[in-house]
C-alpha cells in the first residue's frame, strides 16, 4: 500500500509519481506483473481523481493505492461532501470528461460520503487488455 496527502496544484504530478513508484514496487518487490496498459490506466485514474479533488474540494486530499484481487484500488478522499455526477457523453463538450473517463476504464467505481467529505474508490484491472483482444473483441 502507498498513500500521501496533497494540498496544491503541483501535487497532480507528485500523485502520478507515487502511482509509478507503487507499480514499480509491486512488480519488483512482490512479483506482480503490471502490463504497460494497466500502469497507464492507473496513472490516468490517479491524475483525474486527484485533479478533481484539488479543483472542487477545499483543503487537502488523500490518495492511497492498494493491490487487491488482480487490480489496483485507487482511493481518493477529499473534504467536499457532494458526490460528483458524471455528465452524459457529449463529444462537443470541451473539458469535464474526467469522471466519465475514469468510470469507463475502471473495473469498479464507488463513491461514499464520509463523516467529513467523500471517498472515491476506483479499481483498475491488472490485465494486459481489459477491454477486448487485439482483433477488437469487445466482450468482457
Amino acid at each position: 500500500m502507498a498513500s500521501a496527502a496533497f494540498q496544491g496544484s503541483e501535487d497532480i504530478a507528485e500523485a502520478r509519481h507515487l502511482a509509478r513508484s507503487f507499480l514499480t514496487d509491486l512488480q519488483k518487490m512482490h512479483g506482480v506483473p503490471v502490463p504497460d496498459h494497466a500502469a497507464g490506466m492507473v496513472q490516468l485514474v490517479v491524475s483525474e481523481l486527484v485533479t478533481n479533488a484539488r479543483k472542487y474540494a477545499p483543503g487537502p486530499c488523500l490518495l492511497s493505492l492498494e493491490a487487491a484481487d488482480g487490480a489496483v484500488e485507487v482511493t481518493v478522499w477529499d473534504s467536499e461532501p457532494c458526490l460528483p455526477v458524471a455528465q452524459t457523453t457529449d463529444p462537443n463538450r470541451v473539458g469535464r470528461h474526467g469522471l466519465e473517463i475514469v468510470m469507463a476504464v475502471c473495473r469498479s467505481f464507488e463513491m461514499h460520503r464520509e463523516p467529513v467529505g467523500k471517498r472515491i474508490v476506483a479499481a483498475v484491472a491488472l490485465t494486459e487488455n481489459p477491454i477486448g483482444d487485439e482483433a477488437g473483441d469487445q466482450t468482457c
